[in-house]
């Protein structure tokens, strides 16, 4: 390890106070990191900022020293320190000495980038490049946007921007925070986005039967909180080693009994029926720090945290146990994210965009 590598994060957040609140949050990591010039900035904004970020950024380079300054703007923040929701802040994690935020085109193929997007520059094309990423997508309050994103100090006109983590080593983990209702089934019918039967039965009485009794009691059902989780590799084990992908679950028809997901499959695929559940986030989150731990080969000397929208305050209950339990594993290590609108992690040998997920990256040095 480098003896002058530092990195440090910053969080500024409350009633509007245009750039100072970008400032803030640079200083407070330049000072915790004990650095008089960074070479990189990890930069998070609130949506307030989505409007016009160009002055946002320039500040950030200007307190920071250097002129690459990456991020984007999201609906919620948070640091090992904080989290802020539903105001206007701005995040920061700056890397200085051996460790530094490059572009690609530079970068060794192998190196892990740290990739982020508007909703409207998502694509298959994209994410199907042959790069492992680690990332999410930009957020706000009402999904409308203006969104953006930015390398180098300035917004990428094609909305999405990636980089690689130079001088350091990464380990990343995915929590994707639901409690399995039965075991992965075949899909033997399929029409469209309608799965018709599952396994010799109707998939809507397969989800119904599965049910927990206090959601079968209730008036309608929550499908909000439902998903379906399709498996790759060996079923048996799919559910315990994380390899699936999750998908919603927009109707349930009782005409032919039938469910409506958002992504079509083919007959022989295999999914299963999930719920969403706090407790049960809590723990998978939890078996995922500790998966990380086990493979790192020094203490990790900063850290990423992607959160679906739907997790941290919304899913605990105005706290956030990823960041508490992240931060009780790590005590000092600084890091970043905010609240997206989905989760970009490694998942059978490419990227694939995760729902209702926590992706967890740390990083050591060489």
């Amino acid at each position: 390890m480098n003896d002058s590598t530092r990195a440090a994060s910053g969080i500024s957040y409350g009633k509007p106070l245009g750039v100072r609140h970008v400032e803030r949050a640079v200083e407070l990591a330049m000072a915790g990191g004990d650095l008089d010039q960074a070479s990189s900035v990890l930069l998070f904004l609130t949506s307030n900022y989505a409007s016009d970020p160009g002055p946002a950024l320039r500040a950030a380079a200007r307190t920071a020293g250097c002129t690459q300054v990456f991020g984007c703007t999201a609906n919620g923040l948070l640091t090992d320190q904080d989290w802020a929701l539903d105001c206007t802040g701005a995040a920061a994690l700056v890397l200085g000495g051996g460790v530094s935020l490059i572009p690609p085109k530079s970068s060794p193929a192998d190196l892990l980038l740290l990739s982020l997007t508007t909703p409207e520059a998502i694509s298959a094309q994209w994410l199907d490049e042959p790069m492992t990423r680690i990332g999410a997508v930009a957020s706000d309050e009402f999904g409308h946007g203006p969104f953006h994103v930015w390398s180098g100090s300035r917004v990428a006109a094609d909305g999405h921007v990636d980089a690689a983590v130079a001088g350091a080593d990464s380990f990343v983990a995915v929590a994707q925070g639901v409690r399995a209702l039965t075991a992965p089934l075949e899909v033997a019918d399929v029409q469209g986005f309608n799965i018709r039967r599952l396994g010799g039965y109707p998939a809507l009485n397969v989800l119904l039967n599965a049910l927990p009794g206090e959601v079968r009691r209730m008036e309608r059902i929550p499908l909000h909180m439902l998903m379906c989780g399709v498996t790759f590799g060996e079923p048996s084990t799919a559910i315990r080693q994380g390899r699936f992908r999750l998908d919603h679950i927009v109707a349930a028809n009782t005409n032919d009994d039938s469910v409506t997901l958002t992504h079509q499959l083919r007959p022989g695929e295999r999914l299963f029926w999930a719920i969403r559940d706090a407790l049960t986030a809590e723990r998978e989150y939890t078996a995922a720090v500790e998966r990380l731990a086990q493979q790192l080969t020094a203490p990790p000397l900063f850290g990423l945290l992607f959160s679906c929208l739907s997790r941290g305050p919304a899913l605990y209950g105005n706290r956030d146990r990823d960041i508490e339990i992240l931060r009780d594993h790590y005590p000092g290590m600084p890091f970043i994210g905010f609240y997206g609108n989905g989760e970009i992690a490694p998942l059978d040998y490419g990227s694939y965009l995760h729902q209702y997920s926590a992706v967890i990256g740390l990083f050591t040095t060489h």
